[in-house]
């Protein structure tokens, strides 16, 4: 397809969809009563009675309906299939060749990215969690907790342990009517609109938005952070501000996920051990408190520390080496950042290439 023939398509099929307010509702109004006078259209709508006539006429010059000039005129509903058969084909015919001209955006390049589009929010939502391969956390809306459930219910089923905040607590699904553990690991409900939606996985790939910004309100935005540096701001806010203080649960797996376990956050993987108990070992991949360089650790669990406020969360591992203490992202007291934490029952878990 030519340049300009690609440019007819999308100019011929965007004027069949361009349709105003009145003209969906007279097609709508049509097609579900099959035929009507323009008086009948204007008694069920709140088109008014003069525009009627340029509004149907405008539905009939696109092939949506058919005009019988009786007295009244008559406007007749034409089968959808048959209205829609040529634009159709366009579409799917305009649809692949722009999918042949279409590259994909370098979004790795920038570490924040502010959006304010609503859909284009909501497209990041969806790429956050299906980017998650062992962690999630999210606050989310009843209705977006709707719109994702499927993608939830995938990650859950994948081996992804999920926490889930729904807020407002008032509007959360019923547990007796919605199966939870379906979608999360660990759900719970918080108080108020002001909490904002929020997606990180596996400590990196996150999302901050507010919930205005999912309405029509005008001051939308949202903030991507691409980079684990600076995602980490955002689990760590999610681990000690929201999740905290949402304090109603919904559900929780009391079975719990098989070991080997990975984990971004140490504070999830403390709080789990605690409730496991038991002998473990770990393999931490971080880097050196002192001297910045990558390090990896591997030894048993020999010490917790974990204060319910959670303002403190460490594990004490006895390696080859002696004793270490490893601590999470910007850790000061600890001898070692743990980015990646795997836990295993029997021995330290191998790091998969």
């Amino acid at each position: 397809m030519s340049q300009d023939e690609l440019r007819s398509t999308v100019e011929r099929v965007g004027d069949r969809f361009n349709l105003g307010e009145y003209e969906i509702d007279a097609y709508l109004t049509v097609l579900e009563h099959g035929q009507l006078t323009a008086s009948e259209i204007a008694d069920r709508t709140d088109i008014p009675q003069p525009r009627v006539y340029d509004t149907v006429r405008s539905l009939s010059d696109r092939g949506l309906v058919e005009l019988r000039e009786s007295r009244p005129m008559k406007i007749v509903a034409i089968d959808p299939g048959e209205a829609f058969d040529d634009v159709q084909t366009s579409l799917e015919a305009m649809i692949d060749e722009l999918e042949a001209r279409y590259t994909a955006p370098a979004r790795d390049t920038e570490a924040v990215s502010l959006v304010k589009s609503r859909s284009t929010i909501l497209r990041y939502l969806e790429e956050v969690i299906d980017a998650a391969e062992y962690e999630l956390a999210l606050s989310l809306t009843p209705d977006l907790l709707s719109r994702f459930e499927s993608e939830l219910s995938r990650a859950t089923g994948d081996g992804v342990s999920v926490d889930l905040i729904v807020t407002p607590a008032a509007e959360a699904p019923d547990p007796d009517h919605f199966d939870y553990r379906d979608v999360a690991t660990t759900a719970r409900a918080r108080r108020g609109i002001t909490t904002p939606v929020v997606a990180v996985a596996d400590g990196e790939y996150s999302i901050y938005a507010t919930q205005d910004a999912l309405r029509d309100d005008q001051d939308r935005y949202g903030v991507i952070f691409n980079r684990s540096a600076l995602g980490f701001l955002v689990s760590g806010f999610f681990g000690t501000v929201l999740w905290t203080t949402a304090d109603e649960t919904l559900a929780e797996d009391g079975d719990g996920r098989p070991y080997p376990r990975q984990y971004a956050s140490i504070r999830r993987c403390v709080k789990d051990l605690l409730d496991a108990g038991g002998e473990f070992y770990a393999t931490i991949e971080g880097r050196d408190v002192e001297t910045g360089s990558p390090r990896v650790v591997r030894g048993q669990v020999v010490d917790i520390s974990f204060e319910m406020t959670e303002e403190v969360a460490s594990l004490t591992l006895e390696t080859a080496e002696g004793e270490v203490t490893v601590g999470g992202r910007v850790a000061a007291l600890e001898d070692v950042e743990a980015h990646i934490i795997r836990i295993g029952r029997n021995e330290p878990p191998t790091i998969e290439e």
